[in-house]
């Protein structure tokens, strides 16, 4: 309790990080991970190229390579320069968002599909279509397995710490230099871990609990 007590301020400083890059990264990867989900499945074959060729592309680069690539690479780039912590940002979001957008996709097949023709009978464009009929079914339906993408994203939050941006990863080298033991340090921070992982499962059986009465 001491190491905790003593390091308060270090130990708030790293999972405040922890919160603003998942909470940050979460949102957009969303967002972008709906965008090319709804690719994945448009009549528009280029689209759905584009789409393919990005899921197919990020999901499998590792994500150590792709913070390497934002913190390091993009600078070379003549690009204008941002702070290896909204590095750590863009890199986490369009890595989430690869898997984002396979859950939906699998979401979507999961709808009738005289959901989306009877949309269409009634003269509802493909966008309509899908964001009136189909994405709202389809969320409903892939909600565990998104929330275990959001658990993953929690938990990958921990690789920027080797990009030099100070979250909860950061916290047992950082006391490892104030002489704190290391195990007692990393039993705090998986503590803290599995506490906001809990928090998500609550979310969780939140909506699955409101989603299903809904229906």
């Amino acid at each position: 309790m001491n190491t905790l007590l003593d390091n308060l301020d270090v130990f708030t400083t790293g999972f405040r990080t922890t919160i603003i890059l998942f909470l940050v990264s979460g949102l957009f990867a969303l967002l972008l991970g709906t965008v090319v989900g709804a690719m994945r499945v448009s009549p528009i074959p280029a689209l759905r190229a584009f789409g393919t060729l990005y899921v197919n592309v990020v999901r499998n680069t590792p994500l150590t390579l792709v913070l390497f690539f934002f913190a390091f690479g993009y600078p070379k780039l003549g690009l204008p320069e941002i702070d290896f912590t909204v590095s750590a940002i863009v890199g986490l979001s369009l890595y989430t968002a690869s898997y984002v957008a396979e859950v939906l996709r699998s979401g979507i097949n999961t709808v009738p599909v005289g959901q989306a023709e009877a949309a269409r009978a009634i003269g509802l464009p493909f966008v309509q279509t899908l964001t009136l009929v189909v994405l709202p079914q389809a969320f409903r339906s892939v909600l565990p397995p998104l929330f275990s993408v959001l658990i993953a994203l929690l938990k990958n939050t921990t690789v920027a710490a080797g990009f030099s941006v100070y979250e909860a990863g950061a916290i047992r080298a950082y006391l490892a230099e104030r002489g704190e033991p290391a195990l007692t340090v990393l039993l705090w921070v998986a503590l803290f871990f599995v506490i906001l992982v809990l928090i998500l499962a609550q979310l969780q059986r939140y909506f699955e609990k409101k989603w299903k009465v809904a229906r």
